[in-house]
């Protein structure tokens, strides 16, 4: 399995990152424990979680994707040090705000350590921006959590291009390591708010990039075509994705599905690999049957003629028509 450096983190991903945001959630502890197993058996070896999960689901208060995780380690002794983990800090737990407190770092990373069984952590990523907090205020936060060794590299995410450049800059003027790793959304559908100038940038400064919603809540699967599909919950979530030009990225993906012999989910997550200042995608699965094809995935490589058809069918802004 390919893996590929984090940026300046001195840390590697594998080709695609497995999102922990299903456990405790729509996986269970059994569900959970079979897909980490078959995951580290075909050396997807990146995980990524956060405090945060899954606090949105009724009755969860929020660390239950990292408690899993830390049970699956506790149950496999050794696997934890081959397993690049990276979970986040800020979100709203209670506090009815977002918080990049050094405070609040300083006491959520102890939670995070003891949910996750792990002595450190090796990619911390602030999950929202915090603009009561300076910059410099939560860099000096995270310095002291690196020189203290609990966690290795830091991270951000949900940061536009200004918001990065001012932390780059609250942390040459302090004296602060750097966020060296950016997690925004970026998949097929949803690219105007990456590309461009924040890409560049990113590129140019040596920030790795991983990609949230990188199957855009399931609609890049070909799962939802017709209004009758949409129902339920989380169903209704891809209601902004059901538009002309989604319909355009479904038809262009079944196109390189079958000449590919892949199916739509796994050309989506391909066309991410390639894409220019991507590091990683990261996507996750509920069954053994979702992880097989995430697999598949992390090995397929696209045609320069499938990238240009994906490319054209998902153009944004005048261009679209």
């Amino acid at each position: 399995m390919q893996t590929i450096p984090l940026g300046r983190t001195g840390l590697t991903s594998s080709a695609i990152v497995f999102g922990g945001n299903v456990f405790g959630w729509t996986a269970d502890e059994a569900t959970s424990f079979r897909m980490l197993d078959r995951m580290y058996e075909a050396g997807l070896t990146t995980i990524d979680t956060a405090d945060f999960y899954s606090r949105w689901v009724d009755g969860n208060a929020g660390g239950e994707s990292e408690t899993m995780l830390g049970r699956w380690f506790a149950a496999n002794p050794g696997k934890r040090d081959s397993v690049t983990l990276i979970t986040k800090v800020g979100a709203d737990m209670g506090q009815g705000h977002t918080d990049l407190s050094p405070a609040w770092i300083a006491e959520a990373v102890e939670a995070s350590l003891k949910r996750l069984q792990t002595g450190v952590i090796d990619l911390y990523l602030s999950h929202f921006p915090d603009d009561r907090t300076p910059d410099a205020d939560t860099l000096g936060a995270f310095d002291r959590l690196r020189e203290a060794g609990k966690i290795r590299a830091i991270g951000t995410s949900n940061r536009d291009l200004a918001q990065m450049q001012r932390a780059a800059k609250a942390a040459e003027d302090a004296g602060l390591p750097r966020y060296e790793v950016l997690q925004n959304e970026y998949n097929l559908h949803a690219r105007a708010a990456f590309e461009g100038p924040l890409a560049d940038w990113c590129a140019k400064e040596g920030v790795a990039v991983l990609t949230y919603f990188s199957l855009a809540s399931g609609f890049l699967t070909g799962k939802y075509r017709h209004a009758d599909d949409n129902a339920g919950d989380r169903a209704r979530i891809v209601d902004k994705y059901m538009d002309g030009r989604g319909m355009r990225i479904l038809t262009a993906l079944d196109e390189v599905a079958q000449y590919s012999r892949a199916t739509p989910a796994e050309v989506a997550l391909a066309w991410l690999r390639q894409r220019p200042g991507v590091t990683a995608p990261i996507a996750s699965a509920s069954s053994e049957r979702q992880l097989d094809s995430l697999i598949r995935a992390a090995d397929l490589t696209l045609s320069e003629a499938a990238m240009e058809l994906l490319n054209k069918a998902s153009v944004f802004g005048p261009a679209q028509g």
